[in-house]
């Protein structure tokens, strides 16, 4: 039923978990697509491979999103390969495993997750705006996460970059409408992924997700993808500024 057939898109955090999901997704839609990723060489390879089934073109580019002009040299990379650029999903990012109390979170952990979620989905709009606005069209999702809406307690500095995200998305929305620029947001809860895992893999862990989850269990990357797939498609023509919550019931807000 949905269908991105001629849409170039580009994704970020496309070699694991979410990110690799919804590149995945977005090739069996009909999609080109081009994703970003940091180190693992062999992981974007096999989500290259996966993807590219399906027929489309799909190519991956190591880059380090922390640095601006990375995200420049993306964007070029991607209109180069794939001649325009309709749908833009900032969803790369990083979460920390330890609890750090404020009192002891320095200044390197703090900037560090802000350049990493944050200065990563602006710079990555800023340079891949442009080529939408000339053609006065496209699609921007950002990925948030339940701890920008309800805070988290000892990891301040991923909810705040979170929480960011979301204010971002509304400005921006407004921002960009003029330009038929459509701007929304993904904010997922638990979800089961290289990034959680460590968590989710250990007794404690997983009860302490599973006790805020009414649905009682962590969400599937897939679950995640659908969703994303969804605000880039046609059914969604008319949804601007947005946050679309994926929680399993975690967190009930408008």
């Amino acid at each position: 039923m949905i269908s991105l057939a001629g849409k170039a898109a580009l994704i970020t955090g496309g070699s694991r978990g979410i990110g690799a999901a919804t590149v995945k997704l977005f090739a069996q839609a009909g999609a080109d697509v081009v994703f970003n990723f940091r180190r693992d060489k062999e992981a974007a390879r096999q989500v290259e491979q996966e993807a590219a089934k399906h027929g489309m073109r799909v190519e991956g580019m190591m880059a380090d999103l922390r640095v601006a002009e990375n995200a420049h040299k993306l964007v070029d990379f991607a209109l180069e390969r794939l001649g325009r650029l309709d749908i833009v999903v900032a969803n790369s990012g990083v979460w920390n495993v330890e609890d750090i109390p404020i009192e002891q979170m320095t200044e390197h952990q703090w900037d560090d997750m802000m350049r990493a979620n944050l200065k990563s989905v602006y710079s990555l709009v800023h340079f891949a705006v442009p080529s939408m606005i000339a053609q006065r069209s496209g699609r921007i999702i950002a990925i948030s996460s339940t701890a920008g809406q309800r805070g988290e307690a000892f990891h301040v500095h991923y909810a705040a970059s979170k929480g960011g995200i979301i204010s971002f998305v509304k400005g921006l929305s407004t921002e960009l409408a003029r330009h038929n620029i459509l701007v929304n947001c993904v904010a997922p809860g638990w979800v089961g992924t290289d990034m959680s895992n460590p968590v989710l893999d250990t007794k404690a862990g997983r009860k302490f997700a599973l006790a805020q989850i009414p649905l009682k269990r962590v969400a599937t990357a897939e679950e995640i993808a659908g969703p994303i797939l969804f605000l880039a498609s046609d059914l969604a023509t008319f949804i601007t500024g947005e946050v679309l919550n994926v929680n399993g019931g975690s967190v009930l807000c408008g």
